[in-house]
This record gives C-alpha cells, sequence and structure tokens, in this order.
C-alpha cells in the first residue's frame, strides 16, 4: 500500500470521526498483509504524532483534535488484540504519561509495542501524582519507570519525581527512561533532568532499553556532582 496515501485517507477519517470507515480501514490495511505490530509503528504511531502537531500549531480546532484522537484511540484498542507477542523477557516496566487525551493515546502505543515485546507492563496513565507513582515504585519495584509523551508542563513534576526516587535512594536498580511529546522536539532535555534512557518513538525506545539493560546515567550515580550531560550509548 502507498504509505503516503495511506495516511492521507486516516488523517480524513480520523478528523472527521468515520467510525465504520474506520473498522473498513483496519481490515483493509489487514488484508494487504499489513501485521497489527506494523500498523502500530508504521501508521498509528505517526498519525498520533501528527494531529499532535497540528493541533500544537494550531492547524486543527479542538473539536477535530478531540475527535480524531477519539477515534484512533479506538482503533488502536481493535487493532491491539491481535499484536503478535513475544516470549515474556522478565522485565516489569511501570507506566505513566501526561494528562491530555494525546500523551495517553501516544503512551497506550507505545506501551501495546513494548508488551508485544516481552515486557510487563503497568500503565497509570496520565495525572497521577508524583508521590503516588513514587509509592508505586517503592511497592512493586519495576525494573524500569518510563514516562511517555509529556508535554513542557509536566517537566516539574517528572523532574521532581526523578531526583526523589534518586535522593531516597529507592529501588536502586530502577532504569528511568522517558520518550515521545517534549523530549522528541527538546535535544538533551532527556539527559539534563536525569533519565537513564530515552527514544523518540516506541521502536527506538524498545531498541535502546534492549541495547542498555543496565546503562546508567552519570547525573544518577552517588557522588555526582553537578548534573553532566551523557550521551545515549551507541
Amino acid at each position: 500500500m502507498n504509505h503516503e496515501l495511506l495516511m492521507e485517507r486516516l488523517f480524513e477519517i480520523l478528523i472527521n470521526w468515520y467510525r465504520v470507515a474506520a473498522r473498513s480501514f483496519i481490515k483493509e490495511m489487514h488484508e494487504s498483509g499489513m501485521s497489527s505490530n506494523s500498523i502500530h509503528t508504521e501508521v498509528f504511531w505517526p498519525s498520533c504524532n501528527q494531529i499532535d502537531r497540528l493541533f500544537r500549531n494550531d492547524h486543527l480546532t479542538a473539536l477535530s483534535y478531540r475527535m480524531a484522537t477519539r477515534l484512533l484511540r479506538v482503533m488502536v484498542d481493535q487493532t491491539s488484540i491481535t499484536l503478535e507477542h513475544a516470549p515474556r523477557n522478565g522485565k516489569s516496566i511501570f507506566a505513566s504519561c501526561g494528562p491530555s487525551e494525546g500523551n495517553e493515546l501516544g503512551a497506550q502505543i507505545a506501551i501495546d509495542l513494548l508488551e508485544a515485546n516481552g515486557y510487563q507492563m503497568t500503565f497509570s496513565g496520565g495525572g497521577v501524582a508524583a508521590d503516588e507513582i513514587l509509592a508505586q515504585v517503592q511497592e512493586t519495584k519495576p525494573e524500569i519507570l518510563l514516562m511517555f509523551c509529556s508535554a513542557p508542563g509536566d517537566l516539574p513534576q517528572i523532574r521532581h519525581l526523578i531526583d526523589s526516587i534518586r535522593e531516597i535512594g529507592a529501588c536502586p536498580n530502577l532504569q528511568i527512561a522517558v520518550g515521545g511529546g517534549v523530549f522528541s522536539r527538546a535535544e538533551g532535555l532527556a539527559e539534563e533532568i536525569g533519565a537513564d534512557l530515552w527514544g523518540n518513538s516506541p521502536q527506538e525506545l524498545f531498541d535502546v532499553l534492549i541495547e542498555n539493560p543496565y546503562h546508567r546515567s552519570e547525573v544518577n550515580q552517588p557522588n555526582a556532582g553537578s548534573r553532566k550531560v551523557r550521551r545515549k550509548a551507541a
């Protein structure tokens, strides 16, 4: 299928809330030979980014943005049922995101794909207070804390949460990962706030987690002194 044409058709479906056409669209993609994993990665994820970018640049009304986001979430839910799952890898991820609908949609796509790639996922959604996230991390002790698709207004809470986790020594082996949203638009931001790993897309985030299973940011090491910037491991 022509990818550019595919994206144009999906965009038209989303902003006009064509529910029947949305179901037919999913069926057509599957009949063309696309797997649900590819649909999530190659169609839904870039569509989510496109909708978010257009809305932030005032090229979409609030009404069109909400209709598009909600219908795309329905499509993601439907397609996630048929994702192909790899064997469990024994690692758990607790994930949270910003409070907006777009944040939750982007995070959900990423979480579906990470789960399909073998991770045990727990997802709080958006709008959860930092102290509750911290309490959950201390209680369940996941290998990875993931904060995905955040807006600039979420950064103070994320920075405070990372600092609190390190200062009290909660889960010393915990990796903190961030991705999407403002982290994709501001180079070096993930490093500056003390994240261990980051990725601009679900696939990139998965690749980074696999390639750097024990990596810790220099700013998170004991006696690290002032914040330092470290390039992501290759």
